[in-house]
């Protein structure tokens, strides 16, 4: 049972930050507690547990553009993440998850604000038959959390330029992302912010919460199987109110980059910004080992013609490193294909690595040149 509610909202946009303390979130919220960690992230694809990169998003061109990849722990399709964003997870113990509900409090905050906010049978969001937002979960060890994004003013261009994966023919195992109409929030409420939306949650969070019904809102919305805890739609659940009205309660950790705020009774637990589990966990989702080293093997192959030559490259990557390569070229240079072989056999799949192994192999500047653009269809 819920009897407790806060609210943590991060200052800060870095993804790797933001995602390490959404798992400790997860790690240290309480029996009878429920945290709504409202966070940001600046220019970053966030893809699923068990998607593969570069089948979902253009990484070179996030990476020259200044965006990041990051990878969360729940499953689901790629989305793009920038300021125009608000993404909202809610936090408990997997025996209170009660999807339903939680995504009430999404739909009401968004009625709140004149948004024609309904629910798709597929866990989204959707304003005129548009998703604006996107769901996703996870339970591990007796916790589980849902989040999800809330589209306020996406840069809808570059959604479409980093998620629109590369033209090389690519055959790789893993989930792969469902596209959908999208639209942004303030296509209903042209003067909305980020900030607006944000209070309109932790007010709806309060009202739903004090509530006796699981979902009073109309919409559907599928079981969510993570747990197996969801509340029947418009089943009545025997809890006390938590609070009415939201206090005046906003504190504020001067050495952390983020604040906490109780809606309900009761002090306000911290979480140090030095805290060793934190700082942990944000090497955990920084590290290449997190974002490219899941066992999703696939096999790429990638063409073209240039003044000197046709040549097809022939990629096996593993662990994100290429385990076997097979080049076939009619260059006049006939070690070309023997070199190149040997010079991307064991590189990592990525820009710089690549580069690096090409200015190994002592090939002339412009055939360099050629191969680099070749490659970078790849990534």
């Amino acid at each position: 049972m819920i009897e407790r509610l806060l609210v943590c909202r991060a200052g800060g946009t870095d993804p790797y930050e933001n995602l390490a303390l959404e798992e400790a979130l997860l790690n240290r919220v309480g029996e009878g507690e429920l945290i709504l960690y409202l966070w940001q992230n600046e220019r970053t694809v966030v893809i699923g547990k068990n998607q593969n990169p570069w089948k979902e998003c253009r990484t070179a061109l996030l990476a020259e553009e200044g965006g990041h990849l990051a990878r969360r722990l729940s499953g689901g399709g790629a989305v793009f993440h920038d300021l125009g964003n608000l993404n909202f997870t809610f936090l408990m113990p997997a025996q209170d998850y009660d999807l339903p509900r939680q995504l009430t409090v999404i739909q009401r905050a968004c009625r709140s604000l004149g948004i024609p906010a309904e629910r798709s049978g597929r866990n989204d969001l959707l304003a005129d038959g548009r998703k604006f937002s996107g769901n996703a979960f996870y339970k591990h060890n007796g916790k589980a959390y849902h989040h999800g994004t809330l589209m306020v003013d996406v840069d809808l261009d570059r959604v479409q330029r980093y998620l629109s994966p590369s033209k090389a023919k690519l055959a790789a195992k893993g989930v792969e992302s469902v596209r959908s109409r999208v639209v942004n929030l303030r296509e209903f409420v042209p003067t909305l912010t980020v900030e607006q939306l944000a209070d309109a949650l932790i007010a709806a969070l309060a009202e739903v919460y004090s509530e006796g019904t699981g979902n009073r809102e109309q919409g559907t919305g599928d079981r969510q199987q993570a747990t197996g805890n969801e509340t029947p739609v418009g089943a009545v659940i025997d809890r006390p109110p938590i609070r009415e009205n939201l206090p005046d309660l906003s504190l504020r950790d001067q050495s952390a980059d983020w604040s906490w705020q109780s809606v309900s009774p009761g002090p306000v637990q911290m979480l140090n910004v030095d805290d060793p589990d934190l700082l942990s966990l944000t090497e955990k989702y920084a590290s290449d080992a997190w974002l490219y080293g899941p066992k999703l093997p696939f096999t790429l192959s990638v063409e073209d013609r240039f003044p000197w030559g046709g040549i097809e490259l022939q990629l096996n990557v593993n662990e994100g490193v290429i385990q076997t390569a097979k080049v076939y070229t009619d260059a006049m240079d006939e070690t070309l294909a023997e070199r190149l072989e040997r010079r991307l056999i064991g590189s990592a799949f990525r820009g710089e690595a690549l580069e690096e192994r090409l200015q190994g192999a002592a090939l002339p500047d412009r055939q360099a040149a050629d191969l680099r653009s070749l490659l970078r269809k790849a990534l």
